[in-house]
């Protein structure tokens, strides 16, 4: 049995695509399909005004901004983890000394 698998998704009324992806990763793709057609329905019955590729492009602004705004919060988070981890080795090696 193949890890692949050949899915094919569509966003925002267009041609379907399809994707060759790793098996695991399947229900993190049809989630991401669901997200962006969900924020694309809505966006589209709120901004009337804005033309199909107008509003698209909103959206995929929206999800590269969560996107980078997340991984900050990662990095964010990984140095606090060092600098309590260097504060906690700190501590060890001044408590083996007594």
């Amino acid at each position: 049995m193949t890890d692949k698998l050949n899915i094919t998704i569509r966003i925002a009324g267009q041609p379907p695509m399809t994707l060759n992806i790793d098996r695991d990763y399947e229900q993190t793709a049809r989630t991401a399909e669901y997200q962006v057609n969900g924020l694309y329905g809505r966006w589209s019955d709120r901004f009337r005004d804005k033309s199909p590729m107008e509003v698209m492009s909103m959206v995929a602004y929206r999800f590269a901004e969560l996107y980078y705004t997340q991984g900050k919060s990662v990095l964010d988070a990984e140095q606090m983890l060092d600098d309590f981890e260097a504060k906690l080795d700190k501590i060890l090696v001044e408590t083996a000394k007594k």
